[in-house]
């Protein structure tokens, strides 16, 4: 993967200092980095979020000569966090590690935020596309969606996720409502919890995310019987996309960094070539190869347009399925 300005070696440095003298124009107090950076992740120690925080940034701290230390600040979906970074300084040296809850689901998920995440932040850089699929056991007398749809008129299956108003959840709402199928949901505490309840034989299907499930499907020991991607995966490439058998149902997991709002140009700029750099290094590509998660080097503007676009689709769902999280 190439970055969105071509060949990136010589034009980083010469971004990077261009970037430093805008810094300095702008008075602050210097060449910018000139001391450690925090990156904020509001979920605990050992998930994806925290997992990815820490190979970017360890990535990113020599280029930047400067230490960035990942704090977890875990609690309320991440809401805490949210806040301590949007009244953060805006000079570039707090981060916040954002995700589709952090800033597309909370403001319809909550009547009162105590952040703005369209006002209060900046996007910066794109880690990348968690692609959702929706598996059954290999026992299952499913072997299509097609089938579940059908078997959906006459007994309605349950279906589990991580937890109510998880990027699977409200995925496999857009699809029932886009295809017709019938189901209950069960939310679970992560989704392993719900892996292994689908194998033991407690909930009849799962919408799982690439991170946990690929060793499910990898090794062949669930069924899975439609992607939410918008093409084929390369975990598994004989299952179709919902587009494909006629429903209109894309859905991601997404993860990004975003700075609070008013951070300079300049600084924005430099920290979202970093990033690029960062997420085309050896190390991290294969990890993303290995997990089949799609990166995207989009630069700031690219990711704030992405971000409208799920806002655009989300927030009036979840209003429409009545979901809250502060009620």
């Amino acid at each position: 993967m190439i970055g969105r300005r071509g060949t990136l070696g010589g034009l980083l440095a010469a971004a990077g200092l261009a970037a430093g003298g805008t810094a300095r124009a702008q008075g602050a107090g210097g060449a910018w980095p000139q001391r450690p950076i925090r990156w904020i992740v509001g979920y605990p120690p050992g998930g994806a979020s925290d997992t990815f925080a820490r190979v970017i940034s360890a990535q990113m701290s020599p280029r930047l000569g400067q230490n960035v230390v990942v704090e977890n600040r875990p609690g309320g979906g991440a809401v805490l966090a949210s806040e301590a970074v949007a009244r953060s300084p805006a000079d570039g040296y707090t981060w916040m590690h954002v995700d589709n809850g952090i800033l597309t689901y909370n403001p319809a998920l909550y009547a009162r935020l105590p952040y703005d995440p369209d006002r209060d932040f900046t996007g910066v850089g794109f880690i990348g596309l968690f692609p959702l699929y929706v598996v059954v056991r290999n026992e299952s007398p499913w072997q299509d969606f097609a089938a579940l749809r059908r078997a959906s008129e006459t007994r309605v299956p349950t279906y589990g996720t991580p937890a109510v108003a998880s990027p699977h959840h409200l995925a496999m709402e857009l699809l029932k409502r886009r295809s017709g199928l019938q189901a209950e949901h069960v939310p679970y505490r992560g989704g392993p919890a719900a892996m292994q309840d689908l194998l033991a034989g407690n909930v009849d299907v799962v919408v799982i995310d690439t991170a946990t499930g690929t060793p499910f499907i990898r090794d062949n020991r669930v069924r899975t019987l439609v992607a939410l991607t918008e093409r084929r995966t390369r975990l598994a490439p004989s299952v179709p996309t919902a587009r494909e058998i006629g429903f209109d149902a894309v859905a991601y997991g997404w993860q990004g960094m975003s700075v609070p709002a008013g951070t300079p140009g300049a600084v924005v700029e430099r920290l979202s070539d970093e990033m690029i750099r960062a997420m085309q290094s050896d190390q991290i590509a294969a990890r993303l190869r290995d997990l089949d998660i799609e990166y995207r080097p989009w630069s700031p503007a690219e990711f704030q347009a992405f971000v409208g676009r799920e806002n655009a689709l989300w927030r009036p769902l979840i209003r429409e399925l009545g979901i809250r999280l502060d009620s």
